[in-house]
Parts: C-alpha cells; sequence; structure tokens
C-alpha cells in the first residue's frame, strides 16, 4: 500500500474529507509525490502527511480523486462484495418487501461512480468514474456472486462520463437478455426497458412516493403531468382515484404506460395522452377576457424532470416551475390537492417552495401544507455530501377561500431573493439582471405581502423592501416587514 502515489491536500482542504466528502477538486490539491494514471488507487494525505484515506484518481476530471475508505484498503472483488452486501442490508431493512430497488447509489454506499439498479432478476449498472469504469470486471463478478442474477446490463450514457474523459456504453455485459422487463413495484406491474429507456428503466427514486401520493388521490378525478410510464398514475387508479389523466411528451412511454394500465387491470380508469405538459397547461388554462378557467381536478400531480443541471440555469429553471404551478392551480379545484415535485438539487426546498407560494398568490389561493417527499430509502442521503440530497416535494391543499387583490396592488413590487436588496427599480446581488424585471411575483419574487415566512425572512436578512411603487397606505403597513438601508 506504501507504494501507492499520495496526493497531498493544501493546508486546510482535508477538512471537507475528515468530514465524509469524497470529492478532492483540482484546486485542493498541493501536489502528488510521483505521477498517478487514471483511475489508479491512490492514498490522500493532508499537508502534514498524514493519511485520510484512499481513492480513484483522474487529472481529466474536475474531481481528481474520489475517495473510497478512510483507511488503506485493497480494492479487489472481495471488497465490491462487501460493500455491496452492507448496502444491500439498508435496502432489507427499509424496503423489505420491494423486488425492484436501488442497490448501489454511488456516494451514499461510499462507492463513488458506481450505481446498480435491481430489476427483479436483472442488475443494471452504470459507471460515472474511471476508476470504477476500469474495474467492472471486478464489480460484475462481485454482483453475480451475491445476487445470482439473469443478467448483468451496462447503461453507460451519463453526460458525466464526459467530464471523466468516458465514451458512452451500453448492453449486457453477463448473461442472457432481450428486453423489455416486468417490474413489481408496490404489488404493481411495469414494463421496463432496461436496453433503451430513459435512467436505467424506471423511476425508483420515487417507489416509495408513489403509494403515499395514492392515498391522497381516492375518488377524485387526478391530473398526473410528466407521467413517464404512469407511475402516480397507476398508483392513483388502485388507491380508488375515479379517473386519472396522464400527460406525458414521450409517445413510447405513453404507450408503455397504457399497457401497464392494462396488465394491472386499471385501463378503464386512466387515459393517457402525448403532449408537452406546458403547451397541455396553458392550452387548457387560456381564456378570452372576462372568462375564467373552469377548476376540473381534485388532485394534480407535478413530477417534471430537472429544468436545471448546473447552478447557471437556476433562474431559467424557477421560470419553468412558476409557470407550470400556476397553470396546475387554475386548473385544480378549491379543495383539492396538489402534489409537485424537484428532482434539481440546485433548487433546495425553500426556494423550491417560495415558487410554489409565488404561483398561488397568482392563482389567488391558500394553501395548506399536508406531507412533504423526498427520495426512497434506496437511495440514501448522507448529510455531509449535500449531493446526495435531491429530490424534495410537497402536497398542498387549496384551500375552499379564495384570496381577492388588494386595492392598488394588481402590480405590485417584487421582493428580492435572498442575498438581494432593492433599491429604486435596480436589484443588487450576485444574480441582479433577472431581478430586474418588476413583473409580478416572477421567479421567487413575491409580492411585498404574498407570505408573512417569506416577509420573515427578509426582515432577518435585512433586506430593504422596495415600497416605492404601493400605495402610502400599503406601503404604511409593510413597515413592520422592512429594514432601513
Amino acid at each position: 500500500m506504501d507504494s501507492l502515489p499520495s496526493v497531498l491536500l493544501k493546508p486546510g482542504e482535508a477538512d471537507r474529507v475528515v468530514a465524509g466528502h469524497p470529492w478532492i477538486y483540482h484546486g485542493s490539491i498541493l501536489r502528488l509525490t510521483r505521477p498517478a494514471g487514471d483511475g489508479e488507487l491512490v492514498q490522500v494525505k493532508d499537508h502534514r502527511q498524514r493519511l485520510l484515506g484512499v481513492g480513484f484518481y483522474n487529472a481529466k476530471s474536475k474531481i481528481h480523486v474520489r475517495m473510497l475508505a478512510p483507511g488503506r484498503v485493497t480494492v479487489d472483488q472481495t471488497f465490491f462484495e462487501e460493500r455491496i452486501r452492507v448496502a444491500l442490508a439498508v435496502r432489507g431493512r427499509h424496503l423489505p418487501s420491494a423486488t425492484s430497488f436501488r442497490v448501489v447509489n454511488a456516494e451514499s454506499d461510499f462507492l463513488s461512480g458506481l450505481i446498480v439498479d435491481k430489476y427483479e432478476d436483472v442488475l443494471v449498472l452504470q459507471t460515472a468514474s474511471v476508476g470504477m469504469d476500469q474495474r467492472k470486471p471486478m464489480v460484475v463478478a462481485a454482483l453475480q456472486k451475491v445476487f445470482s442474477p439473469r443478467a448483468v446490463i451496462e447503461r453507460n450514457e451519463l453526460s458525466s462520463r464526459q467530464f471523466e474523459g468516458l465514451p458512452d456504453a451500453s448492453g449486457v455485459l453477463a448473461g442472457e437478455f432481450t428486453g423489455p422487463l416486468a417490474a413489481r413495484l408496490n404489488g404493481l406491474l411495469f414494463e421496463a426497458d432496461l436496453l433503451g429507456g430513459q435512467k436505467t428503466g424506471l423511476y425508483l427514486d420515487q417507489q416509495a412516493n408513489y403509494q403515499r401520493v395514492a392515498d391522497l388521490a381516492n375518488r377524485g378525478q387526478v391530473l398526473d403531468c410528466f407521467s413517464f410510464r404512469g407511475g402516480f398514475a397507476l398508483h392513483a387508479a388502485r388507491a380508488g382515484a375515479a379517473h386519472v389523466h396522464a400527460i406525458e411528451q414521450s409517445e413510447d412511454a405513453v404507450a408503455a404506460a397504457a399497457r401497464n394500465a392494462v396488465a394491472n387491470d386499471c385501463s378503464e380508469q386512466c387515459s393517457f395522452q402525448t403532449a408537452n405538459v406546458f403547451d397541455w397547461l396553458k392550452a387548457q388554462t387560456a381564456t378570452k377576457p372576462h372568462e375564467k378557467v373552469v377548476p376540473r381536478f381534485d388532485c394534480v400531480i407535478l413530477d417534471p424532470p430537472s429544468f436545471t443541471r448546473n447552478r447557471a440555469a437556476v433562474p431559467n429553471a424557477l421560470r419553468g416551475y412558476k409557470e407550470i404551478h400556476l397553470r396546475a392551480l387554475k386548473l385544480l379545484k378549491p379543495g383539492g390537492t396538489l402534489v409537485t415535485f424537484c428532482c434539481s438539487h440546485h433548487v433546495d426546498a425553500v426556494v423550491f417552495q417560495d415558487v410554489i407560494l409565488a404561483a398561488a398568490f397568482d392563482a389567488r389561493r391558500i394553501l395548506r401544507r399536508v406531507a412533504t417527499y423526498s427520495q426512497s430509502p434506496d437511495h440514501p442521503i448522507l448529510p455531509a455530501i449535500p449531493e446526495t440530497e435531491y429530490l424534495k416535494g410537497f402536497a398542498l391543499k387549496s384551500s375552499s377561500e379564495t384570496t381577492t387583490p388588494l386595492d392598488g396592488l394588481a402590480n405590485p413590487s417584487p421582493c428580492p431573493a435572498p442575498g438581494h436588496r432593492l433599491v429604486g427599480s435596480s436589484a443588487v446581488g450576485p444574480s441582479a439582471g433577472y431581478l430586474r424585471n418588476r413583473s409580478r411575483c416572477q421567479f421567487i419574487n413575491a409580492p411585498w405581502c404574498f407570505s408573512q415566512s417569506l416577509a420573515n425572512r427578509l426582515s432577518n436578512a435585512r433586506l430593504a423592501i422596495n415600497v416605492g411603487s404601493i400605495p402610502k397606505s400599503a406601503a404604511r403597513r409593510s413597515r413592520r416587514w422592512r429594514n432601513p438601508s
């Protein structure tokens, strides 16, 4: 083990590693004791030569080292067997009856760069780092010993592989498989295309949420947006929904969802439509002057794909989230339930809820939060690694009461987002450009009065609320929320 190349970290850079985060970036490295090849196992030490652990090295990636263990270990088939068995035991405690689930969730299971999903008797793996990719034979052998699967399939079309200098790859690595496969989630059968479908076949991170959300849709009219293969739709139908209408852009996914409905004896309760959800919602909520949208649904489910892959795209993502929530609320009956999810790590739960509240203000709805959601327990969250937490969701019941605009506040000034303050008609802050548009409730910028909790947060952050364009009476009422600049 002493013959391994050593990566020495700069002073102060070891704290993150000691705390449990497995990624070491190029800027954190002081020097290497000798050159290391991409994918090679290296020792990691602090600037005083104290051992922090071992990991895989890759000079082509921004993440130069992916830690595997806090001590010296031999990375061989036995190492992978032990880690996989530990991960499997976690799933056994939290999903004891599941037959399809995520076995290994990369950093969450201390195998950075490796994902393994189990669909009945077939395993699908993804390797997102050079070190893991070079050791695929070891991983496959370990999986065969632990599970004795019918087949092991590789689905390596991940965009993150490009940053590691890896090409796309897919196919059967062991055994025989000629898809599709019928996977069982919560007792329902779902057709999974393991060789060519999205992700590794199905959205396993929603497995626990499917049943929880279905309990809210009992005996009502349900709209399932971004339905994919009908996960929420079929669970709602089985739970007793009067009718479920599912919208999905992919024709293949819609056809598969319809087959799934037949396989589970839910076809009479379900209808499926191929459409762009944004366009469909816009068409359903379009009105002429002096007309109102007639709410039609008792429950609306929004489970969109991630709208942003990086922080730079967050403003555009918030636009999209605001729009779909506003239009969904217009179709939701008073007293109905909005169930909504966000799977972007870059949009946290607080910001996501602010977007929903901003849409609710525009729709003149008062919402009561009745449930919160996260990813299924086969996608563990390690607080020391924020990147392991990405899926968040809310169930919000619309009050039968609606709000009415205050006099003179047809187009009030927006509040600044956290980290910003409004000066005159300009915004000051790290993303001031997208705040300069003074249209009502744009992105997460809610009118000065829309949320007591948001107002308190703004006040606590000592952010000045611009009241220059609202009536004096409203300005007086807002003083209790405003700090002098």
